[in-house]
């Protein structure tokens, strides 16, 4: 018997955003850029790579560079894209900090 393996894509399931701020605040809790900024990029695909380029400004090309796994966007892109998708950041103290 084989087994059959699909890949798994979270974009489709971040249609709630109770389910995108989740998600993001788990990618956040990494404290891993890289990982925050694929985070990011998922959430994108998500809510439509399209809508969001003519929302920001940003082309869609620079909007997936800057939110791969391998990306770095500048802290104005991030703000920009997060304000867009509809979520804020806030800081909290480190427990034991």
């Amino acid at each position: 018997m084989t087994e059959v393996f699909t890949e798994f894509d979270p974009a489709e399931y971040l249609t709630t955003p109770e389910a995108i701020a989740e998600f993001m605040s788990d990618a956040l809790e990494t404290g891993d850029a890289g990982y925050v900024a694929k985070a990011v990029g998922v959430v994108a695909r998500a809510k439509g790579m399209s809508e969001l380029a003519r929302e920001t400004g940003l082309s869609r090309e620079q909007l997936y560079r800057s939110f791969s796994a391998s990306g770095n966007p500048t802290l104005k892109t991030f703000l920009t894209v997060m304000r867009a998708l509809g979520m804020d950041m806030t800081a909290r103290a480190h427990p034991g900090v």
